[in-house]
């Protein structure tokens, strides 16, 4: 690599400690604002810089990687996820991408947990039950929710979040069931004591809550199809912290407002920033601003992990959380 140090641009504000670490390192240009960079400015990043230090609101898609200086080689996601980079497009061209993983579990899982709770206990209706004036006392009939322990926790995805998820319920008294692309080491298993579905269709009839924990990909569009929706119970509900399009919305929508299942908590959504009407007014569904993994200390430990990816990258290594297309 050259000894000039690499030119990085931040696509979004970050945090200020990391983005002070990042600058003692590199060159680097902010964008200051708490929005995605407009398109032409990703445009013009793109054709200018070494690395691209993006986000989750940015689209880094194959019409603006052909726009690509032959500088940019390394993409570094400041996040998990990466469905909004066309990786296979990026490798074409000879341009790594990394991405943040594992420093998000464990606040990922809390919040996974707090909406496993909240939707049968009520915990919004309550809220707004008090604040709107129509708390008039204790009442043996009022306000009733459902129990938690003793449930079946269906698990659609147990990596690092899922098996974050899956400690959590065990010490909730939940069991603990799941569906994974592939089944986990044995040891793995039993510490969760956790129960393999090679069948989705099978776990999801079986099932009281469901928690969706995997990325999405190309084979995670709709896997919750309206199809597999209705094998649920009618007082079945989903937990979904993970993106929006891995559950056909509309068809969520439709059958908690036909009552044909229990409830939602959900943080986030297909159109985001937007919400589904229905959603929006049904009572048994708790919504999230898209915020399971929003802690200061989370923040800092992504940007720490993106650091590491670009000085490894700098320093002519392979970065440690490459994205290897052929495993998405």
């Amino acid at each position: 690599m050259s000894e000039q140090p690499l030119k990085v641009i931040l696509t979004r504000k970050l945090p200020a400690e990391v983005e002070q670490r990042l600058s003692d390192l590199f060159d680097v240009t902010a964008y200051n604002d708490d929005k995605p960079m407009p398109q032409p400015a990703l445009a013009e990043a793109v054709q200018r810089c070494d690395v691209l230090a993006c986000t989750l609101g940015d689209r880094i898609d194959e019409d603006l990687l052909t726009l690509a200086g032959p500088r940019l080689k390394l993409i570094a996601n400041f996040g998990a996820g990466v469905d909004h980079i066309d990786v296979q497009a990026a490798s074409a061209r000879g341009i790594t991408v990394t991405n943040t993983p594992s420093v998000l579990a464990e606040d990922a899982a809390d919040m996974v947990m707090a909406l496993i709770m909240a939707v049968p206990r009520r915990l919004v209706e309550g809220v707004e039950a008090l604040r709107d004036g129509r708390f008039t006392g204790w009442s043996p009939t009022w306000m009733l929710g459902h129990r938690v322990r003793g449930k079946k926790l269906g698990i659609i995805g147990l990596g690092r979040v899922g098996q974050a998820v899956a400690r959590r319920a065990r010490a909730f008294g939940l069991s603990v069931h799941y569906h994974n692309r592939n089944r986990i080491n044995t040891h793995i298993e039993n510490e969760l004591e956790a129960t393999y579905w090679d069948s989705l269709d099978q776990m999801l009839s079986r099932v009281d809550i469901v928690s969706v924990n995997c990325p999405q990909t190309p084979a995670t569009y709709h896997l919750l199809s309206r199809r597999r929706l209705e094998l649920l119970h009618k007082d079945a509900y989903i937990v979904n912290i993970s993106r929006g399009d891995i559950i056909d919305e509309e068809a969520l929508a439709d059958m908690i407002a036909e009552k044909r299942l229990g409830g939602a908590g959900l943080d986030v959504f297909s159109k985001e920033p937007a919400v589904n009407a229905q959603l929006m007014k049904a009572p048994n569904v708790v919504l999230l601003p898209h915020m399971a993994s929003a802690t200061v200390e989370s923040r800092i430990d992504m940007g720490d992990r993106m650091l590491i990816n670009i000085k490894m990258f700098a320093d002519g290594h392979k970065p440690p959380d490459r994205i290897i297309p052929e495993m998405l």
